[in-house]
């Protein structure tokens, strides 16, 4: 009597954070998964979408806040490529405004820092097979409130919050220095903000910067 033998595929992943340490600390964590494997490290965005290019992993498993590009922006950019890739932000970030910008995004799953680490490898492997995980707490509050913003409002409005001049945030966008102020005015209207870092402050409490 013949006996078969199974051959468990590694899950590869790739982890996009800017903080070594946790980044360390995530890989270390996951590498004791007898399934699965850590295929790529990146401390930025832009660094992150190169690895993915370049080998495709089964997941990404990306922060928010990151140089070069933000884990949403490298999201969308996934999804604009149409690459085989899913993925899962890890995030400190409990806000419905962040959530819903993921989902439209494209990605498969939304985790909170503060989860367990075996609920993360779980949700890495039913993400594998095509689920979609996301807190479950945080998903009662995705459809609560609206995002007002354009993408263009959003991007301008992230640069004045962190102390750009209009002229140099024309400069960095390729955009005329009025159409930059028209950006921000009607930002700073759409979030009932008397200024532009008002604006920018509100826009992110909400998640939506």
């Amino acid at each position: 009597m013949s006996s078969r033998v199974v051959i468990r595929v590694a899950i590869r992943v790739v982890i996009a954070e800017d903080q070594a340490m946790v980044r360390g600390a995530l890989a270390a964590l996951l590498s004791t998964e007898g399934d699965i494997e850590i295929a790529g490290q990146a401390q930025n965005g832009r660094e992150a979408l190169e690895l993915v290019i370049a080998s495709p992993p089964d997941v990404l498993l990306t922060d928010i806040e990151m140089p070069e590009l933000t884990g949403l922006e490298l999201a969308a950019e996934i999804k604009k490529r149409r690459l085989p890739v899913k993925v899962v932000i890890l995030t400190t970030f409990a806000r419905a405004g962040y959530l819903r910008r993921a989902l439209d995004a494209g990605v498969s799953g939304y985790l909170l820092k503060d989860a367990p680490a075996s609920t993360l490898a779980n949700a890495i492997r039913r993400i594998k097979t095509g689920a979609r995980v996301i807190d479950p707490e945080l998903a009662a509050e995705a459809w609560t409130e609206a995002d007002p913003l354009t993408d263009r409002e959003r991007q301008v409005l992230r640069y004045a919050g962190e102390g750009e001049a209009s002229a140099d945030i024309a400069a960095r966008l390729n955009l005329s220095e009025g159409t930059v102020r028209n950006y921000l005015s009607e930002a700073i209207s759409k979030l009932g903000a008397s200024n532009r870092t008002e604006a920018a402050r509100l826009a992110r409490q909400k998640g939506w910067l």
